[in-house]
């Protein structure tokens, strides 16, 4: 039962006299973000990853939409679904593109914290490690270090931290930059040519950072990557 009490207290509520302002200004989602979410799959996704993605929040009142690609390779899939989103009439005009694979696990605010740095990058995404006890974070190659190179880095500590490439597991993207001629296609490629072994995701990551496109990966946000035949999140 409650204390007994005079109630005479200010009654205007929290976020009226509080910074709440910046909070929002901060988030990112007063604006536009309408986001498409990519998913390519073999075709049979585990209940506990599904589960995991009914938890994902995505922002008020906003347009956000799923595009689930089965058996086919990962880089066709993403360039099969963007092609059909840039000539859509209606999905070409939203503002990002998530990419989400079958086996990864964001938390329930990730794409909502990763919003938060798109005023200042064109690429954004969570951090996740390859699998298996020798694990490697998912965040490739320093900026600040010539010449332009994929070298797995130490995260730093809950923060957004710029990087030359990603993984693709829970990775945001500006729509603006499938729409720049420059950028080759196909975007997504697996490349082994010339001594270079490039999966897609690097094959693409090279390619915009040399244009002057910025990547980083948010360590706030860290997804999980589960092993299915192990059961085990690593």
């Amino acid at each position: 039962m409650k204390e007994p009490q005079i109630i005479m207290q200010d009654a205007s509520g929290f976020h009226n006299n509080t910074d709440s302002k910046s909070r929002m200004l901060k988030g990112n989602t007063y604006k536009d973000a309408s986001t498409i979410c990519i998913v390519p799959t073999r075709g049979l996704i585990p209940a506990r990853v599904v589960q995991n993605w009914m938890n994902l929040m995505s922002p008020m009142n906003q347009k956000f939409f799923r595009i689930f690609v089965s058996n086919m390779e990962v880089g066709d899939a993403y360039n099969s679904a963007i092609e059909m989103i840039l000539s859509n009439p209606e999905l070409s005009k939203w503002k990002y593109i998530l990419t989400l694979e079958e086996d990864n696990m964001p938390p329930t605010d990730g794409l909502l914290k990763l919003y938060e740095g798109m005023t200042e990058y064109d690429v954004i995404g969570g951090l996740y490690w390859t699998k298996g006890p020798g694990g490697m974070p998912m965040i490739y190659g320093n900026p600040k270090e010539m010449p332009l190179n994929f070298i797995p880095q130490i995260p730093q500590i809950e923060t957004i931290q710029r990087c030359n490439g990603l993984g693709m597991g829970f990775t945001l993207f500006k729509m603006e930059i499938f729409k720049d001629k420059k950028v080759p296609k196909p975007w997504f490629k697996t490349l082994q040519e010339n001594g270079k072994a490039y999966t897609q995701d690097l094959y693409f990551f090279e390619n915009i950072i040399k244009l002057g496109y910025k990547v980083a990966c948010d360590t706030r946000v860290k997804v999980g990557h589960y092993s299915f035949e192990e059961d085990i999140i690593w």
